[in-house]
């Protein structure tokens, strides 16, 4: 086994442009560590503010560093004790370490196997890999946090981006009532992924046109874009609703309002339970772009232009 890899990696912070490629060491297996052949690796808006610094304070980060958090690949190794998953195994994970330095725009990656869960088998690589930063913030959020029922009604912010796109599957999967609240270009979008509702914040009151639609009230408000739509929207929650955004920490906010602030954290239980999902028919992940390890630059860049439809994946 090689002790090698080809890497995307920083020595310090800044943009896109800090980004080389080149060999790095493939870290040693400790006790419980598996060794993953990185077969895809999903692309985050949060891969470009890590690069930038602005997260150090809350996530240490040791230099060099190679970014991504989001994995599909291949079980090529296991150390003492990893016995979960056997060689040649598909598996997916968030791999969002405590300290961040050993990320997944890399041929390899060296992760504990609590980590990892199956790779959903109706899924490509590519695909699979975009679905766990997402689609455990969306999980998270919605259910942990927010505790959606079926028959309640949830309004997700910024519902056509990648998490909001994932929130809106979940929602319908559990049997909510979903409305959208995105540009007019992607209602047509969100209706295809499920959104019983839509609604375009450009010139109209986000919180005035959900109450014109639910006189009484939304459960849940899904926040994922902040800003004013969060503002205009928070007199459509009902008295007992919640709000949980990702975005929004609350200071802000009023304090009678059920409010909790998610910031998404590993689970490889919940990560099973979306694969489910998906191989339930139920999670669509749309690939917009695949760039190779050696454009790794250029895909952090065009995630931070924002103007993306569908995951971007880098594939070494």
């Amino acid at each position: 086994m090689a002790n090698k890899m080809n890497a995307a990696f920083y020595h310090e912070f800044g943009g896109p442009e800090k980004i080389k490629i080149g060999e790095l060491e493939i870290p040693e297996l400790q006790e419980g560590e598996v060794l993953v052949r990185v077969k895809a690796a999903g692309v985050n808006p949060v891969d470009n503010a890590v690069l930038a610094g602005w997260l150090s304070g809350k996530l240490p980060v040791q230099f060099p560093v190679i970014p991504g958090w989001d994995v599909a690949g291949v079980v090529e190794d296991r150390g003492f004790s990893a016995r979960r998953f056997n060689v040649g195994d598909e598996v997916y994970a968030y791999a969002r370490r405590p300290l961040v330095q050993q990320g997944t725009f890399a041929e390899y990656l060296v992760i504990p196997e609590s980590y990892l869960a199956s790779k959903p088998k109706n899924l490509s690589f590519e695909e699979a890999a975009g679905i766990p930063l997402v689609g455990l913030t969306a999980y998270q959020s919605m259910f942990d946090a927010g505790q959606l029922q079926a028959g309640q009604t949830v309004l997700i912010l910024g519902a056509s981006g990648g998490i909001g796109n994932l929130g809106i599957q979940l929602a319908k999967w559990k049997g909510a009532t979903v409305i959208g609240v995105a540009s007019q270009k992607n209602h047509a979008f969100m209706q295809e992924l499920g959104a019983d509702h839509t609604i375009d914040y450009n010139g109209t009151h986000v919180g005035e046109a959900v109450k014109e639609l639910f006189p009484d009230g939304v459960d849940l408000i899904f926040d994922a874009a902040s800003g004013d739509t969060l503002q205009q929207s928070l007199i459509a929650l009902k008295p007992d609703g919640r709000l949980v955004s990702i975005l929004n920490t609350g200071e802000d906010l009023d304090k009678s309002i059920n409010f909790q602030y998610v910031f998404v954290e590993p689970n490889s239980t919940e990560l099973e339970h979306l694969r489910e999902i998906a191989e339930a028919g139920k999670l669509k992940v749309h690939v917009s772009k695949t760039y190779s390890l050696n454009q790794t630059g250029e895909a952090l860049a065009q995630i931070a232009s924002h103007h993306t439809r569908g995951k971007i994946v880098v594939v070494p």
